[in-house]
């Protein structure tokens, strides 16, 4: 067997990896490079997989590092089975088709902008690689075996992660003998809302393992219910906005569930809540379908209550004219809005009108990366940029940690201890982490397995 890391090795996007045995060749994720535009692109281009000849992909879940470029695939030849969960495939066809649509509207921009004689930008595929490419998915449910050949057969575990995430475990029988091989995709933490916890899975031979909080404790998730609560009496006490940029997938979905919990403990202030992102809104109504998959907390709420993500007050804004009004709407109310580090979509609208009045509050409820508006708000800068205009930020500034949906350290070290309870851990590969990360998973994965783990490099193949 073959392991080959085409993608998130040494970098935390692009998940991609090829296992290759003596007859078949099954592709792990398919995910965008995110970051600097010409390096990504040359990355996102260049398949190294050979499409054509691939006799499956196992998509782990639909964030678009994961599975981002999977249009690509199907652009470049590949038309095999995909393997996912059914919530996957559902989150997975509109997040596809909101990247053709952005990336559409960047070549249509920067077309406008070239040096005479430069050709033309393109998408890096279209919406018909889209729809193709969301016809070859094919669900599975959770817990059960399938067979891809009569060799090699898959199970998913739900990861915890997002709607839909899961653990993959393999069993690839070649040449007589059988090897197990886990693939955990992205780990999700225990305790957090809506979803399952990370389900424990039995040892292997072969262990995959993301890392990309493998050095970092989060915050508990358990007061931010009640921090979010003090946040908005405070802001109706003088007649303020609560401004929440918020990621549409996740964050958004966990934020309304809160208010719901709290609108229906009597607690939530009666005051107006705007969700003002129409992929968001899609995406609620694909948690809406898939129910049935979610935590102990959410089955015990609809006993009484149908529809988690919606009550009395909430409003899911679709039309750009509805979200301008809300420019102009007095306080109190509350907006949650994408993007989730504020550097584009209608929150930057939101944020021009209401940064320079100290009686609005911002709520950051995410990690804020480098050069961006949202890290400059954490940062309290006193001036913001926004729309080649500067704005004094006068409006008051919350951090509520505790929301990231990766396993951090604690939560691997449970997850392996279980891993290696029965059969332990053959030979781990660790990647989406940044060297950092990945060395302190490799230190703590150590007393698990027979071999040291390894952390491979961009590329980089290994015969098992």
């Amino acid at each position: 067997m073959k392991i080959t890391f085409l993608g998130a090795a040494g970098e935390v996007t692009g998940s991609q990896h090829l296992i290759e045995t003596h007859n078949l060749r099954v592709l792990l994720d398919c995910g965008l490079f995110q970051g600097h535009r010409a390096e990504s692109r040359a990355k996102n281009e260049q398949l190294r997989c050979d499409p054509p000849n691939l006799d499956g992909v196992i998509l782990s879940h639909a964030h678009i590092d994961h599975c981002g470029n999977l249009p690509r695939l199907y652009k470049d030849g590949f038309r095999g089975p995909v393997f996912c969960t059914e919530a996957t495939a559902d989150v997975a066809e509109i997040m596809l088709n909101d990247s053709v649509r952005i990336q559409e509207e960047d070549a249509k921009y920067l077309s406008t902008h070239l040096k005479s004689g430069h050709p033309p930008i393109e998408p890096l595929y279209s919406r018909r690689d889209v729809e193709q490419i969301v016809r070859l998915m094919q669900p599975l449910e959770y817990g059960e075996w399938h067979e891809l050949a009569a060799d090699f057969r898959l199970r998913f575990s739900d990861s915890g992660h997002i709607l839909g995430s899961a653990i993959t475990e393999m069993e690839i029988d070649e040449r007589g003998e059988t090897r197990r091989v886990v693939f955990t995709g992205d780990l999700g933490r225990r305790g957090l809302p809506i979803l399952r916890d990370p389900q424990p899975v039995p040892g292997c031979d072969i262990l995959i393992t993301e890392s990309t909080y493998g050095n970092r404790i989060h915050p508990s998730p358990a007061d931010l219910k009640s921090e979010l609560l003090r946040i908005i009496r405070e802001s109706v006490a003088v007649d303020g906005k609560v401004i929440i940029p918020a990621f549409s997938l996740g964050r958004t979905q966990n934020v309304v569930y809160f208010l719901n919990e709290l609108h229906n403990e009597g607690l939530l202030p009666a005051i107006p809540v705007f969700v003002d992102s129409p992929l968001a809104r899609r995406l609620t109504s694909i948690y809406r379908d898939h129910k049935d998959i979610m935590d102990e907390d959410v089955q015990r709420i609809l006993e009484t209550d149908s529809d988690p993500f919606g009550f009395r007050g909430l409003e899911y804004i679709l039309s750009r004219k509805d979200s301008m009004e809300l420019n102009h709407r007095k306080g109190p109310f509350i907006v949650v809005s994408a993007s989730g580090m504020c550097e584009t979509g209608r929150i930057v609208h939101h944020l021009k009108n209401s940064v320079d009045d100290i009686r609005n509050t911002i709520v950051i409820i995410g990690f804020q990366a480098a050069h961006t508006l949202g890290r400059r708000i954490v940062e309290r800068q006193p001036k913001l940029r926004i729309f080649d205009r500067n704005f004094p930020l006068r409006a008051k500034v919350e951090k509520l940690n505790g929301l990231s949906a990766h396993a951090d350290a604690e939560d691997f070290k449970w997850w392996f201890e279980h891993l290696a309870s029965k059969t332990g851990v053959g030979q781990a590969f660790i990647v989406h982490g940044e060297s950092s990360s990945a060395a302190s998973l490799a230190g703590l994965l150590r007393d698990y397995c027979d071999e040291e783990p390894i952390v491979p490099e961009l590329y980089e193949s290994f015969q098992i």
